[in-house]
């Protein structure tokens, strides 16, 4: 059930990075729209996902994960009916919204199940199945694309969402402790507002670079809310959503901006490969969707052999490695070029950058939810979750002087954007480093406030 529900956002998001060319050029839609088809989806998730997690402790976490996949259900259905740009962003909103309700709390449910190794392997075999979902979906994805149209892609969703609340509802016990929930709307409504404002600001600037008066004064805006919201938090101590005091501890800070680095580099890179394969090399949709089949494989085969050994040898190596390895797989994918084959430019750099996240994605979860008490792993996995989506969500919205070109044009700034991201990767490897020298024990004592 957990996998089922939790599969929904891997799904969208590799389906739509191969549909994005053909949305632009059947909508008409500019660099700015293309961005915003992504982050109208990742703007409430970042944002409401922590909530989305408090509203599982305090009413149960199968009530919240069953209405969060229905919500996903029927803004893909929106999506899939939409008729104009304006319509398939307000399903794409609708999307993010589920997303937030569903995957912290698919997550806590697993955690509560299994300890110690058993946790870690399954914690890895849920971050496979989406992996593996993740490689079926670009190839079916494209073929639909090709054949019958961008809207049809939505409609893959549907027997996922319905697959999983039959199971939830038929199979699963609920599960909440109101007594330790953290319900904080107020919170929830400044960080996404804020998120909105300093994404769209972002956005606009990104363009040309050129800080406009409206990109200015949106960032601005954008800055003014978010610090209203930590403002918020510090005064509700330990009732609020994420509570501070937590960052005092390097391991759990560490962790988190490990993850907000790496996940923006390797966000912003499964965005722009398949798309300059397509727009500047000529693939096709189904091409560009076995371009990355690699990645996919990869990441379901290792997940969960490297959830398990980070429980029994500890994080340190993988979460280290990882990164650094996901770094020097966007220096190689610097050489995709107008004309060349696939074997001997893509595919090393896509191998490099699945070799990396396979080390890294199991026993960053796995890591994140060990390093807090088992009332709080909501909490956890929804700051993690949200941290991740905040990290793509920033790059995305800065990619804008990459996705106004087409063809050969492309290429440079392509080129330029995975060097900086390949830097983000190396620093988040270091961040891991640091953060966890010292400060990580074999028998995972909770970390407390």
């Amino acid at each position: 059930m957990s996998i089922a529900a939790s599969s929904l956002s891997f799904i969208d998001g590799s389906i739509l990075n191969v549909a994005l060319p053909a949305i632009r050029a059947s909508t008409g839609a500019g660099a700015a729209e293309v961005q915003w088809v992504v982050n109208a989806y990742t703007l409430p998730l970042a944002a409401l996902i922590l909530l989305g997690g408090a509203l599982g402790d305090h009413h149960g976490r199968r009530l919240w994960l069953v209405i969060g996949t229905g919500l996903f259900g029927i803004a893909s259905l929106i999506c899939a009916l939409s008729g104009s740009l304006e319509m398939l962003l307000a399903g794409r909103a609708l999307q993010g919204v589920g997303a937030a309700l569903l995957l912290p709390n698919s997550l806590a449910l697993l955690n509560g199940v299994y300890e110690g190794e058993q946790r870690g392997q399954a914690i890895g075999t849920w971050a496979a199945a989406g992996a593996i979902c993740a490689a079926i979906a670009p190839l079916i994805g494209g073929w639909l694309v090709e054949h019958v149209g961008w809207p049809s892609i939505f409609y893959i969703n549907l027997p996922l969402v319905a697959a999983a609340i039959l199971v939830a509802l038929t199979r699963v016990e609920e599960v909440s402790e109101p007594e330790k929930a953290r319900l904080d709307g107020l919170g929830a409504g400044l960080a996404t507002l804020g998120l909105g404002a300093s994404t769209y600001g972002l956005t606009l600037w990104s363009q040309k670079f050129a800080l406009t008066p409206t990109a200015a004064i949106t960032i601005a805006a954008g800055a003014a809310l978010l610090a209203g919201f930590l403002l918020w938090e510090r005064r509700l101590g330990d009732k609020a959503m994420i509570p501070l005091a937590l960052f005092g501890n390097r391991c759990f800070s560490s962790l988190n901006l490990m993850t907000f680095l790496l996940y923006g580099a390797f966000g912003g890179s499964l965005l722009l490969i398949p798309y300059v394969l397509i727009e500047a090399g000529g693939y096709s949709p189904i091409q560009a969707g076995l371009s990355l089949l690699p990645l996919s494989i990869l990441l379901g085969l290792a997940s969960p052999l490297m959830g398990k050994l980070a429980v029994r040898l500890g994080p340190k190596i993988p979460l280290t490695l990882g990164p650094i390895i996901v770094g020097i797989g966007l220096l190689l994918g610097t050489r995709i070029a107008e004309d060349q084959a696939y074997w001997t430019h893509a595919f090393p750099a896509i191998l490099t950058l699945s070799i990396g996240m396979a080390l890294a994605v199991a026993p960053l979860t796995s890591t994140v939810l060990a390093a807090v008490e088992r009332h709080q792993t909501g909490m956890a996995s929804g700051f993690n979750s949200a941290v991740a989506r905040l990290g793509g969500l920033i790059v995305v919205a800065m990619l804008g002087a990459v996705l106004v070109n087409s063809g050969e044009a492309l290429l440079r700034p392509f080129a330029a954007t995975l060097v900086a991201m390949a830097v983000a990767a190396g620093l988040a490897g270091a961040a891991a480093f640091f953060g966890l020298r010292g400060n990580w024990r074999r028998q995972r004592e909770p970390i407390t406030a």
